[in-house]
C-alpha cells in the first residue's frame, strides 16, 4: 500500500510541479475577483487524478511530458470548473470541497459561477493555442471538449439534476455516471493515444484503443461506485467533502439501487475488468507498471 501511495504522490508532485505555476500564471496577472476565485479553487488541492492518469498513459505510449502537458492543464481546469458549478446551491448545494469551503461560500454565488466559466473559457483558449502550434492536435482537443459537453460530463450532470427525488433505472444510472464521472477519465486515458497516432509517434492499433476505452469505462464506474459507498461509510474529514448528500438529495446511486453489499460486489466486478484491460495492454508489450499502480491506488482509496 505504501508503494502505491508513494507512486501516486510522485505523479501528483510531478503534475503540481508544472500545473500549479502554469495555472497561477494564467490568472495571477489580472487584478480581478473572478481570477482570484478561479485560482482559489484550482489551488485548493486535490489528487490531480486526471492529469496524473494522462501523464501515465502518455509515458506508457512513449510520449514525453512536453507532448501532453498543456492538455493536462486544460483537463484539470475543466474538472475544477465542474466542481465549482457542481457545488452551487442550484446544483448539489455543498459547503465543503477538498477540505476547504467551496468557492461560492468564500466568494458568493455570482463570482463562483463566473470563476467556473472563466476556467472553462481559459481551457478552451489553451486548446486553441495547442492546435495553432500543431494542427495535428485538433482531434485530441475536440475529443476533450466533446467529453466535457452534453455528450459527456454536462450530459451526465443534466441527467443527475432531473433525477433528484426519483428512482431511475440501473441502465439510466450507468449512463449518468459514464457521462458525469467517466467522460473526463476517458479523456485522460484515451487522449494520449489519439495524440500519438495523429502525430505519427505510434502506429494505429485498434486493440490498444479498445483496451484504453475499456479501462476508462470500468475505471469511471469503479470510481463512482466507490464514491457512492464512501458517501455512506466515510466522513467529511476523511473525504474532504460532505457526506450523506445522496440520501439528503434523494439521489439514485449504486448503493440505493443495489444495496450496500451488492454495490460492493459490483465494485469488485468493475475492478476486475480494469485489471483485465491493464493486463491486455501488458500482453501487447507495454510497460504498465506505473499505470497498474495508479489504477490500484484509485480503486482501493479511502477518500
Amino acid at each position: 500500500m505504501s508503494d502505491i501511495n508513494e507512486l501516486f504522490e510522485n505523479y501528483s508532485d510531478n503534475v503540481n510541479e508544472f500545473l500549479l505555476p502554469r495555472l497561477k500564471s494564467i490568472f495571477d496577472d489580472l487584478d480581478d475577483i473572478t481570477c482570484e476565485a478561479s485560482l482559489y479553487s484550482v489551488m485548493a488541492g486535490g489528487k490531480r487524478i486526471r492529469p496524473c492518469l494522462m501523464l501515465c498513459v502518455a509515458k506508457m505510449l512513449g510520449l514525453i511530458r512536453a507532448d501532453i502537458v498543456d492538455f493536462a492543464v486544460a483537463l484539470e481546469m475543466i474538472h475544477t470548473y465542474s466542481l465549482i458549478h457542481d457545488d452551487l446551491p442550484a446544483m448539489d448545494n455543498d459547503d465543503l470541497r477538498r477540505g476547504k469551503p467551496t468557492c461560492h461560500k468564500v466568494y458568493g454565488e455570482g463570482i463562483a459561477l463566473l470563476a467556473g466559466d472563466n476556467l472553462l473559457n481559459r481551457s478552451s483558449e489553451i486548446l486553441f493555442d495547442i492546435c495553432l502550434k500543431n494542427p495535428k492536435s485538433l482531434r485530441s482537443a475536440s475529443f476533450m471538449m466533446h467529453n466535457a459537453g452534453i455528450y459527456g460530463m454536462i450530459g451526465g450532470q443534466s441527467i443527475d439534476l432531473i433525477s433528484e427525488n426519483k428512482q431511475i433505472t440501473l441502465d439510466k444510472l450507468y449512463e449518468l455516471q459514464d457521462k458525469k464521472t467517466g467522460a473526463l477519465l476517458r479523456t485522460a486515458v484515451v487522449l494520449p493515444y489519439h495524440y500519438a497516432v495523429d502525430n505519427e509517434l505510434i502506429e494505429k492499433n485498434d486493440e490498444v484503443e479498445r483496451l484504453l476505452n475499456d479501462l476508462s469505462y470500468h475505471l469511471g464506474l469503479s470510481f463512482q461506485i466507490k464514491d457512492d459507498i464512501l458517501d455512506v461509510e466515510s466522513d467529511a474529514e476523511a473525504l474532504g467533502k460532505s457526506v450523506g448528500k445522496d440520501e439528503r438529495d434523494s439521489k439514485s446511486t449504486f448503493v440505493t439501487l443495489l444495496g450496500l453489499e451488492q454495490a460492493k460486489q459490483k465494485l469488485n466486478e468493475e475492478i476486475l475488468a480494469c485489471c483485465e484491460a491493464v493486463c491486455g495492454l501488458s500482453a501487447l508489450g507495454y510497460n504498465v507498471d506505473d499505470l497498474n499502480m495508479i489504477v490500484r491506488f484509485l480503486l482501493i482509496r479511502e477518500n
